[in-house]
């Protein structure tokens, strides 16, 4: 089984630095750009079904990767953005928002932990593997939620996960 996975497309909160977790944003111009040179990029890959977040950013773009393929698109509410509380809107690189990124089983104040969060990717991420087996599958999530993924398929130490970026429609590939 074969998972392919993108962060959605850029958002006007992206361009200013701002964290955006459940805020539901759309794509800007530049995003719905990105989307389209993604969607030409992994043209030739055979892919079965596109799950996507259901928040507008995710979906949107998922709508762009799948506008020439027509295959099914489900959405998922478990690969929605995690819930970044009082942090939403503010400034990525406020140090208070940074330290609390290193806390996996401290949620956010008015949000949630890493830990929920990928209580319901990984849950996500089971079903998947038993429901479409055998089947390649197209994620559109979020950043933290590609982190999350990241984090299902391979080991690795609290400051590399807390770390770990993934641009605008980037695509990785995860095989089972």
């Amino acid at each position: 089984m074969k998972f392919y996975v993108t962060r959605h497309g850029q958002t006007a909160w992206n361009l200013e630095n701002k964290v955006c977790g459940a805020t539901d944003l759309p794509l800007t111009n530049a995003g719905i750009a990105q989307a389209r040179e993604t969607a030409e990029r992994i043209a030739h890959e055979k892919i079965d079904l596109i799950i996507s977040s259901p928040m507008k950013r995710a979906l949107q773009t998922a709508q762009i990767l799948n506008r020439e393929r027509r295959i099914p698109l489900l959405t998922d509410r478990r690969l929605r953005e995690q819930n970044y509380g009082r942090f939403e809107g503010g400034p990525r690189d406020d140090p208070e928002f940074l330290a609390n990124k290193r806390k996996f089983a401290f949620a956010y104040p008015g949000g949630e932990s890493h830990m929920q969060v990928a209580a319901r990717v990984y849950s996500f991420l089971e079903e998947a593997r038993t429901r479409y087996q055998g089947k390649t599958l197209l994620i559109v999530c979020h950043g933290g939620i590609c982190r999350v993924i990241e984090s299902y398929f391979r080991d690795m130490e609290n400051e590399e996960f807390a770390s770990l970026s993934f641009h605008n429609c980037e695509v990785r590939k995860y095989e089972i």
